[in-house]
């Protein structure tokens, strides 16, 4: 991967404009685009830019309709960012607008609340340009934490996990974490049709079944800063477990071996 990473101070003058320096001893060829869907999150993205790092490509932050100065608020930080109106609803719906106005060869996905920190994101870049398709965030994680989850959405997740790993040959330690980063030509093989919450669920097992290189991020998730989440355990854990079932349903689909015909010569029971 060496055509992805190249020391700063070495560069060639003539071609130094195709890097973003990360460090004085560190560059990027691939350009970043981070999605942040949101909505009504004004007080809480000052928090959220500030730790996202100047070298990348562009900011995408998909509007769910909000009744706050959110916009305005995103522009008067990042006046580049790109802001794309989300015609439907859901995280999920907000996430697929997003990544289809991405213009970056890597997209990393981060909540708006304030619980995702910027600085973490090299981190993700790292392992993408070091040779992996998917780097999936998790609070699980040698190095991983959460200070906003209760004790019946760990136990929710770990056992959610668990179904995952066993029913699709995945060894996640986390779930439900939607700090996520990804090489854009992926999308193709996520094939994401989901709308909600369970979005993130859904990424993560289609990554396992396309057998895409994953590496796991050990990230930290803060607390919401400003306002409540529209996260509610148990309704949308059903909706996640449901993901499973169906997911796991398909792949037994494609996976069957086709039926024989029975030949019109046959008595019932009998085939050719």
């Amino acid at each position: 991967m060496s055509s992805f990473l190249r020391p700063a101070a070495d560069q060639d003058p003539s071609i130094s404009g195709r890097y973003r320096p990360v460090t004085s001893h560190f560059a990027i060829a691939p350009p970043v685009s981070v999605v942040i869907p949101a909505m009504n999150e004004a007080e809480n993205l000052p928090y959220v830019f500030k730790t996202l790092p100047e070298w990348i490509h562009e900011v995408v932050l998909v509007d769910g309709n909000s009744t706050d100065d959110t916009v305005q608020v995103a522009r008067d930080l990042w006046p580049d960012v790109k802001v794309v109106e989300q015609l439907g609803k859901g995280k999920g719906d907000a996430l697929i607008t997003g990544f289809a106005a991405c213009t970056g060869e890597i997209i990393v996905m981060v909540d708006a609340d304030g619980s995702a920190d910027g600085n973490e994101i090299v981190s993700y870049v790292s392992a993408l340009v070091g040779g992996a398709d998917f780097a999936k965030g998790s609070r699980f994680a040698n190095g991983g934490g959460t200070d906003d989850m209760t004790p019946i959405r760990k136990l929710g997740n770990r056992v959610l996990t668990s179904i995952v790993n066993h029913k699709f040959g995945a060894r996640y330690t986390d779930l439900c974490y939607g700090y996520n980063a990804f090489w854009k030509r992926c999308l193709d093989e996520l094939a994401l049709d989901c709308a909600g919450f369970e979005v993130e669920t859904l990424m993560n097992i289609r990554v396992a079944k396309a057998g895409l290189r994953v590496q796991e991020i050990p990230s930290h998730e803060f607390v919401r800063i400003h306002g409540t989440s529209n996260l509610r355990a148990v309704r949308d854990g059903l909706r996640v477990l449901h993901v499973i079932l169906r997911e796991h349903g398909a792949k037994r689909l494609r996976s069957r071996p086709p039926r024989l015909a029975i030949a019109p010569s046959a008595s019932r029971g009998e085939v050719s």
